[in-house]
Formats: C-alpha cells, structure tokens, sequence
C-alpha cells in the first residue's frame, strides 16, 4: 500500500512538470510497461446477502479493506501498435491474495497472464497526438490462484496514459476479469494497474524529432511543417524548393530576396544593392542608352555600347555621326551621308555665275573680269564635297562645227584647270564636256548674241 501511494505521487508530480507529449504509433510501435497491480474481488465477489452482481461497482475504491497489493514491481506489459488507434499486447502479473471479498485467506499466490486488443481515443477526440489518452481494451487470459483450479478469464479494460514526453506515459487501468469456468464465479475480480510505459522502436536518422518513415529528409535534420525538410533561411520555404536556401527571401522569387526592390530577385540581378530595369539585368542606366552606368562613360547623356555610352561627335549637328559623315564640318542628310544635296536652286545659282565667264573670239583663255566669278563658283562647288559637276563646253557658230567642237572642249577644261589649280577644288569632282555650237542660248546673227554662245555651264553629273 505504501508503494502504491508513492508510485502515485511520483506520477502526479512528474505529469504536472512535463508538457504535450506523443505516444505509442507508427513511429514508436513498441511499448513496454512495468508497474504495480491491485486484485480486487469485492465489488463482484456475491455474499448470500447481495444478487449476483456483487453490488458493483460498490465500495470500488475501498483500497485498504479490500485491495491485494504486492509491495513491488509487479507487473509487465509488452505490446505493439497495430494501426488506426488499435495495439496488441499481452500482460503477465504476479500478486499476494490475502483478502478475497469481505473474508480473509492465507496469502494466496497469485498469476495472471493476458492478452489485449485495446483502442486509443486519444486521436479521435483531440486531434492527433496530445498526453491525454484513453482507452479501451478486451481480451481473455488464464489465472492461476493459490491452490484453486486455475482458469480462463474473459477481461474487459478501462485506462488513460498521460504522455509525459515523446516515449514515456504513465498508465493507469482497471480491468474486470471474468471466470470462464464453471464453479469460479468466486474468482471474478478486478485487476487494477499503475505502471510507467515506454514508447520504442522508431526511427530517426536526422534526430529532428520526425521518423524516418514520415520525414520527407530524412537524413537531414527539418521541421514538422515540412515533413522534416530543412528551411535553413527560415523564410517558409523548404530548402528543396528554395532557389537561395542560405539567404531568406519572397515566395514570388522562390525564396530569394529582392534587396534593392526593383522586381528582380537578387540571384538574377548584376546590381542587387541598386535598382535598375530587367532590361540591363537589374542594373540602373540613367539615360537609357542600353550601357549600365557603372559601364556608362556618359551616363547621363546616351550614346551606343561601341562608344563607352557616349554620343559620337557631329560637328556640323546635322545628326550623321563624324565616323560616318562625309562631310563633317557642312551639315548635310543622313541619306548623302551628311553631306549637303545640290539642288535646282544652288545649280540656278552656279549657272548664273558660270554666264558671266567670259572668253575672247576665237581664244580658251579666261578674262581676268571672270576671275571673281570663278572663285564664287569654287566657294559653291566646296560646299557639296561629294557632288559631281560636269562642266559644260560652248562656242558661237563662227567656224567649222569640228573647231568649234575643239574650242568648247578647251574652254570648259581652261575652267576646269583654274577651279582646281587655283581656287582649290577637288578635282575628281571635275569633269568635262563639249557641245561645240550646238547648244546656242542666244542668236548667233549678232555680236551680242555671239558672246552669250561663248559659255561654260555646270551640271550635276
């Protein structure tokens, strides 16, 4: 009686120290269990004076008039799990029998061996695991009692296991073992039970408190939400599934972070620290251009990769590059790769000049009166540096047409000599062409008219 008080005590006292707690299952399917038992024969044993019930449960309680009680360690339980809240186990017991109902009997020996199929209410009522847990059991088993003829018993169980950690409970039954042969109803009686339980048989390769058979990693320590997977960073997503597993980052860049905010996650980004567009990797580019600042000569101003950044010179700002303009210093379109077009205006301009070169009867040699004019028509001609003039040849129509042809020859290269040799112009812009008298602008009946046939004229070739 003494150790049974104290049995209780230490199991009071160990049950308000610990907290939640699993239990025999799938990953703890063995268990054991030793303690202390309690034969009780009154609250069914029937005396003359009681029906065949024995008043049960009448006095159920009533431990010093009519529990027998070995002072030891007096019983064994072993059982395995089976699934869905059901075990099997069996229970061997050892007991003194010195009160048997209201009447005393010499120090019975007493041994019980039982088999039980018990159900666990406990994930049924409160969710999967907790340290509350009740059962129920059934089964038979056989008894032997002193010298009485020894017999099967059919048993019914009632008990609740408080977990106190992950493997051990403390098991509290009662049990009512019914005589099976004829002649025993005298030995019907309850079994009670207080015993510490232990919880084996799992495996946990990772020691992260998840076994094997349920760990997802299981040989890398993780957490429950998780199947025990690892979240190193600890930013809710597993490491098999995160993109940075060391770095704590967002879902919508699985779970990589995005420091500088710009909407690209860092393990894509070129400048993390710093935002910029997806277009230069994350990187900024102030004007642009296509060129990363930290690469950008000119990073406000834009200009293509081939420069640093920066814009090519155009000197004439006609927006035909220099390396690509043929005219660089004269503004011109970018379809006469920067160089300015002739048209009918600047033509009507030459040919007004070209009208006032004047040569003498007969001769190819320039008047010095047309020296002016030429060098008019030079500044022009250095405007258009890739233009192509053909310059024309004329004659009155004094003389034979084959002279007059040799003479309009001779003038337009006297005029061609002078622009070249003295005015500076580029020869290959030069060409020539004679048209004799063919091409008279004026009578040829009048001296004045004459003069007007003796003429160059400049066209684009």
């Amino acid at each position: 009686m003494k150790n049974l008080t104290k049995l209780f005590l230490f199991a009071a006292l160990t049950f308000v120290g610990l907290s939640t707690a699993n239990a025999q299952d799938k990953n703890n399917p063995w268990a054991i269990s030793i303690g202390v038992n309690a034969v009780d024969t009154y609250p069914v044993y029937p005396p003359d004076n009681r029906p065949l019930t024995g008043g049960f449960p009448d006095e159920y309680f009533n431990v010093r008039d009519h529990w027998n009680i070995l002072p030891s360690v007096s019983t064994l339980y072993v059982g395995r799990y089976v699934g869905a809240g059901f075990a099997f186990g069996v229970r061997g017991s050892i007991n003194k029998i010195d009160q048997m109902g209201d009447l005393p009997v010499d120090d019975l020996a007493y041994y019980s061996v039982d088999g039980m199929f018990s159900y666990s209410f406990r994930d049924a009522l409160f969710g999967e695991g907790g340290w509350f847990d009740p059962y129920l059991g059934g089964g038979g088993g056989y008894v032997f009692i002193g010298d009485m003829p020894s017999h099967g018993t059919l048993n019914g169980t009632v008990g609740i296991k408080f977990w106190l950690s992950d493997n051990i409970n403390l098991d509290v039954s009662s049990t009512y073992k019914h005589a099976m042969m004829p002649g025993t109803y005298y030995t019907r009686h309850m079994q009670h039970v207080v015993g510490i339980g232990f919880a084996f048989g799992g495996t946990d390769t990772d020691g992260d408190g998840i076994y094997d058979d349920e760990d997802e990693c299981p040989e890398t320590p993780g957490l429950p939400e998780f199947n025990g997977c690892p979240d190193t960073d600890g930013d809710g997503i597993k490491d098999s599934e995160d993109a940075c597993p060391e770095v704590a980052g967002l879902p919508e860049f699985n779970g990589c972070p995005d420091t500088d905010g710009d909407g690209i996650p860092d393990n894509e980004d070129a400048c993390p620290d710093v935002a910029g567009p997806a277009a230069t990797n994350g990187c900024p580019d102030a004007d642009g251009d296509g060129v990363i600042d930290s690469e950008d000569e000119c990073p406000n101003e834009a200009g293509p990769a081939s420069n640093n950044g920066c814009p090519f010179a155009d000197a004439d700002g006609d927006g035909v590059a220099d390396k690509d303009d043929d005219c660089p210093n004269v503004a011109g379109p970018a379809s006469n790769n920067g160089c300015p077009e002739v048209d009918a205006s600047v033509l009507e301009v030459l040919n007004g000049e070209a009208g006032r070169i004047l040569f003498d009867t007969d001769k190819a040699t320039i008047r010095t009166s047309s020296y002016e004019t030429l060098a008019r028509i030079a500044s022009i001609v250095k405007e258009y540096p890739t233009a192509s003039f053909e310059v024309e040849g004329h004659a009155d129509s004094r003389a034979s047409n084959a002279y007059n042809m040799d003479l309009s020859e001779r003038r337009a290269q006297s005029v061609v000599d002078y622009l070249t040799s003295k005015e500076g112009v580029n020869a290959s812009q030069l060409s020539i062409k004679a048209y004799g008298e063919e091409q008279p602008i004026a009578p040829n009946t009048t001296a004045a008219g004459m003069q007007l046939n003796r003429r160059v004229k400049l066209t684009l070739e």
